[in-house]
């Protein structure tokens, strides 16, 4: 009787460790897929709305909140797209970076480390964006990604609660 119990156990065991592995390797798989999508619309979609060769003025923001409050005041004249792109399209796009990094990686269980990550990522795209004049370099963007990346791992730690209070473990 015992030793049936711990054979159901083991297998038990076995199974969620298989489970874990195939979770954690369709998160590698996303992270991977995500990363190359976000690269792709952080650097190279922008170029599409520039004409070779024509002048731009290259616009940056360095106050707090600048662009969040003339995007919330102004968006009935900026349009609902226009403001939903710029405030809520940075927020979603460091979403996937706060839910997929503590999936694939402990060490990113810990919200300060995923979100210091996502805090870093944002700002190093903001500072290449301005060195290479692609895009505009924007400390709000920083604040609202970095707001993403938060509220991604907290995605993900609901998911983990709920996955333990049905699984168990």
């Amino acid at each position: 009787m015992e030793q049936n119990r711990r054979r159901n156990r083991n297998a038990e065991l076995r199974r969620e460790r298989i489970l874990k592995k195939r979770l954690r390797l369709i998160g590698i798989i996303l992270f991977v897929l995500y990363m190359a999508a976000l690269m792709y619309f952080l650097f190279f979609a922008d170029w599409y709305h520039h004409t070779p060769g024509a002048q731009w003025a290259y616009r940056y923001n360095i106050v707090p909140f600048r662009e969040i409050r003339r995007f919330v005041r102004k968006g009935d004249r900026l349009g609902p797209a226009s403001v939903f792109l710029n405030l809520a399209g940075n927020v979603l796009g460091f979403m996937p970076l706060g839910f997929f990094l503590p999936l694939i990686s402990p060490v990113f269980r810990n919200g300060l480390r995923t979100v210091g990550l996502g805090f870093l990522l944002s700002l190093t795209v903001e500072l290449v964006q301005l060195l290479t004049r692609t895009g505009c370099f924007d400390v709000d963007d920083i604040i609202l990604n970095t707001g993403g990346a938060l509220l991604g791992w907290l995605a993900f730690t609901i998911c983990k609660g709920i996955r333990r209070n049905v699984y168990g473990g």
